[in-house]
């Protein structure tokens, strides 16, 4: 019987616990799905060919588009550009090697195990936010960026996205 109750709790705490915390012990409150700490380092989105390369990808898809070396996202079936330089650089050459696997992905949110969303790491849940790493002045504070790096910038309170060469800046 206890054997029971240990599963039956295991099982039922694993469902409802489906936040992240990468970088830090916990997330800030129950509406956020994947939040990073604060210590001068961005997410690095998927790196892909170009974006007619994405198959079945759904409205707020992110990627940095290895082709046109910029920040895109996917909105209303159409992709916008996050970069505005164009004069982004990337090295694939770690990569090219490499062979994408098909059904690789992350499903984080109360529905991931059974969620058929088509992506690299997929948040679930439909009432909770990803809160991205926050770095105050990322262009001063982020020595080595990598191409596609994106964080929210805590001094100009904006989203900050890397091309390769120059950050872009977006305020709302």
């Amino acid at each position: 019987m206890k054997n029971l109750f240990f599963i039956m709790f295991a099982f039922f705490s694993f469902q409802i616990n489906a936040q992240v915390a990468i970088g830090k012990s916990n997330v800030t409150n129950e509406n956020v799905s994947l939040e990073f700490g604060n210590d001068n380092k961005g997410i690095i989105l998927p790196w892909v060919d170009s974006e007619t390369a994405v198959s079945g990808a759904v409205n707020g898809t992110i990627i940095y588009d290895t082709y046109a070396k910029k920040v895109k996202y996917l909105k209303n079936g159409t992709w916008f550009d996050l970069s505005v330089d164009t004069n982004g650089v990337v090295d694939t050459t770690l990569q090219d090697s490499k062979t994408d696997l098909p059904n690789a992905k992350v499903a984080i949110g109360k529905d991931a195990a059974t969620d058929t969303t088509p992506g690299i790491l997929v948040l679930t849940d439909a009432d909770k936010a990803m809160i991205l790493p926050k770095v105050a002045s990322p262009h001063l504070n982020i020595k080595n960026p990598s191409a596609g790096m994106m964080v929210y910038d805590t001094a100009a309170h904006q989203l900050a996205v890397f091309n390769g060469t120059n950050w872009s800046f977006w305020k709302p």
